[in-house]
């Protein structure tokens, strides 16, 4: 690991404008300053030396919401320093929420759900060993113009959806394909100010994959909304893995139903394992809305949602895995009580 310096914000302004680069021309842009709270991640990489930045900015004294879970008539609000166990184990999350829940529960081992936050681990970076990896010098996403070595490499667990010539990453989270189906906003504080937006437009495509998010230099992530709506408690995720823990996913699947009977009246749809960037799958969901719902229908949506995939090598087994992955999706959440 490289030397570095470490600062700690004792409140939000003051972490911002550490951020931010304190004023120093370019730093925050060069991702020379991190924002650092779990670390579960970024320490990794600063281990294999792929991440090197000059100076940590410990966040970890932020207190106020932040640090809360509120839970009303209105929706959600999730803290971005909340710990992953603790949302996970909340009593209205589980209840009302439960697809949070079970994405939450199913992330990482029960030691980095205690340490990791619900903000770091939106923001977590891909799993490719060519870009974790720096011995490998082909990569756009840590060195853009260099080319993408998973193209015609070991590309397996690699994406099959917002692919694109420069990178075939997949994002590897779970909780975030829960924020997208559930209509999430994020809430961040910056040199320009606060702001919130919908969480969908968070993460970015791979046109510039050495550009992940939409998030400025020193912007910090303060929390996330999830509105309350009738599809909320009838929702769960599923997720297909090569072992039963501590693996990310292959494929999974975040459903959320508003049912009239055996009609749908409203469907969310969110798939990981599978796509470059928390995908919200809107052509699925429109086959299946005012629709009976059968594993036949469920079976014509999950092909609309894997349409336009683009397998390479490997991976080319991911669009049929992807399709049968959200078939059992939906009849699960189907059979829920409401």
């Amino acid at each position: 690991m490289r030397p570095f310096t470490y600062l700690r914000a004792s409140d939000i302004p003051s972490a911002v404008k550490a951020g931010a680069g304190g004023g120093a021309t370019g730093a925050a842009n060069r991702g020379d300053v991190q924002f650092i709270a779990g670390g579960t991640l970024l320490l990794d990489l600063m281990k294999l030396d792929n991440m090197r930045p000059l100076t940590l900015v410990d966040i970890n004294d932020l207190q106020g919401r932040m640090r809360q879970v509120e839970a009303g008539g209105n929706g959600l609000w999730l803290g971005a320093l909340v710990h992953m166990a603790d949302a996970a184990d909340h009593p209205a999350i589980l209840r009302d929420y439960p697809m949070i829940a079970q994405a939450l529960q199913l992330a990482a081992s029960a030691q980095l759900r205690n340490m990791a936050t619900l903000g770091g681990n939106v923001l977590q970076r891909t799993r490719c060993q060519y870009f974790r990896d720096p011995s490998w010098s082909a990569c756009n996403k840590r060195d853009p113009g260099s080319g993408c070595a998973a193209m015609d490499g070991v590309n397996r667990k690699h994406a099959v959806l917002g692919v694109g010539d420069k990178c075939i990453a997949e994002y590897p989270g779970d909780f975030a394909q829960a924020l997208v189906a559930l209509d999430a906003r994020v809430h961040t504080s910056g040199p320009a100010g606060s702001r919130d937006f919908a969480f969908d437009q968070l993460h970015l495509g791979p046109e510039r994959p050495e550009v992940e998010t939409v998030l400025a230099p020193g912007e910090l992530i303060t929390g996330f909304t999830v509105p309350s709506a009738p599809w909320a408690r009838r929702s769960l995720y599923l997720k297909i893995r090569d072992r039963q823990s501590y693996a990310f996913a292959l494929a999974s699947a975040a459903v959320a139903l508003d049912m009239d009977e055996d009609v749908v009246r409203d469907v969310r749809i969110a798939l990981g394992g599978v796509a470059y960037r928390p995908w919200r799958a809107h052509d699925a969901e429109a086959m299946l809305k005012g629709q009976p719902l059968d594993e036949a229908r469920a079976t014509r949506a999950a092909r609309a949602a894997f349409a336009n995939a683009r397998p390479r090598g490997e991976n080319a087994y991911k669009p049929r895995l992807g399709e049968q992955t959200l078939v059992r999706a939906l009849m699960q959440c189907a059979a829920m009580e409401a």
